[in-house]
């Protein structure tokens, strides 16, 4: 009797693919600031910066929201109804969670293409950036969402073991090409998502989980990230052929070295049908430290919705050149912004705290 065990098909055997974010969304799952250490001493306002990022996202979609308990969801409806946001919009799930930044710990969807289209959930055991020990509760997430879903859940695996990948590392174009960046996913001291894995044994996890055929290695990510090297504080697709790129015009700033490094890095490399990579250039807003710490302030934090673009905005000269450029971009549907001071002192911001569920 033979003990071989049968590999499972990854995704992309399957047919499956991460679509773009532009792409039609069925909802936006996000998580009700519940943990006061995600912003110490800022959690009450947080909370109101929380019902207008609802409030703009349910004019064009659903919103999945996850809640510790009945009495946070209490709170939560206490908030939004006060605000007229329209609960009819919003789906409450109660599930205990450690943090609340969704587009890591949420579920991150694959789709199948062509007629009968079905979507999926890549499991990619979050283990907290590979910085702090309270994930448990976060990892059982994409979990309970196929459950609640009935969907699929595909096991992220790469030469027999778990592959660690948060969603705020890549960004997809929908047609094959992934940006992500090295000092996130190839880093092997800081914080290691994937001890020993090499270049090759990533691109293939990558590949295999996401249905994606090409990689865009950045260089670093931006002075102050938490998560060292997330690629969604620094460049993300707009079309499957452009992307906006984080430009830092002072020589003396922390950024301007890594941000010109990734442009060089950039104006050769192809996308997956062999054309060049277009690239527009985002202001970065002046630097913001609180309470002694460089925070990731950052316009390419953006998170795309059915109805509008969601852009942070940080009190800056910078802010309406960055809703002007974002503006000339996505012609199909209005650029807003949000007031993100107050909420980047959690060390991210508007991309950081939602995950699509595709259509």
């Amino acid at each position: 009797m033979s003990t071989m065990q049968t590999r499972e098909m990854t995704p992309a055997e399957l047919g499956f693919s991460m679509p773009a974010e532009w792409e039609p969304h069925k909802a936006t799952w996000l998580v009700w600031p519940q943990n006061p250490a995600d912003w110490p001493g800022k959690i009450a306002t947080i909370r109101w910066v929380f019902v207008e990022i609802i409030r703009k996202i349910v004019a064009g979609e659903r919103v999945s929201l996850l809640v510790n308990s009945s009495a946070e969801e209490t709170v939560a409806r206490r908030h939004l109804t006060k605000a007229e946001v329209d609960l009819a919009g919003i789906e409450f799930v109660i599930h205990p969670t450690n943090r609340g930044w969704t587009r890591d710990t949420g579920p991150i969807f694959v789709r199948s293409r062509g007629r009968g289209a079905e979507s999926a959930i890549v499991n990619f055991h979050f283990n907290a950036w590979a910085k702090y020990p309270n994930w448990q509760k976060d990892r059982t997430i994409p979990v309970m969402a196929a459950t609640r879903r009935k969907k699929k859940l595909f096991d992220a695996r790469i030469d027999g073991r778990e592959f660690v990948l948060e969603g705020g590392a890549i960004d997809v174009n929908g047609r094959g090409s992934l940006l992500t960046t090295e000092e996130c996913l190839l880093d092997q001291v800081t914080q290691t998502r994937n001890p020993g894995l090499a270049r090759e044994q990533v691109e293939a996890a990558l590949k295999g989980s996401l249905g994606v055929t090409n990689v865009l290695w950045l260089g670093a990510g931006v002075a102050g990230d938490d998560t060292h090297g997330h690629v969604d504080d620094l460049c993300r697709f707009v079309n499957p052929t452009t992307v906006v790129l984080a430009q830092e015009s002072n020589p003396k700033e922390d950024n301007y070295r890594p941000l010109q490094a990734n442009r060089e890095r950039l104006q050769g490399m192809r996308l997956e049908n062999g054309e060049k990579v277009e690239v527009v250039s985002l202001p970065m807003p002046a630097p913001l430290r609180f309470d002694g710490l460089r925070l990731p302030a950052s316009y390419a934090n953006f998170y795309i919705t059915n109805s509008a673009v969601i852009m942070p905005t940080f009190n800056d000269p910078n802010d309406r050149l960055a809703l002007g450029i974002l503006s000339e971009l996505f012609k199909d549907r209005p650029v807003i912004g949000i007031h993100a001071v107050d909420l980047v002192w959690g060390l991210g911001t508007l991309h950081c705290l939602s995950q699509q569920e595709p259509a």
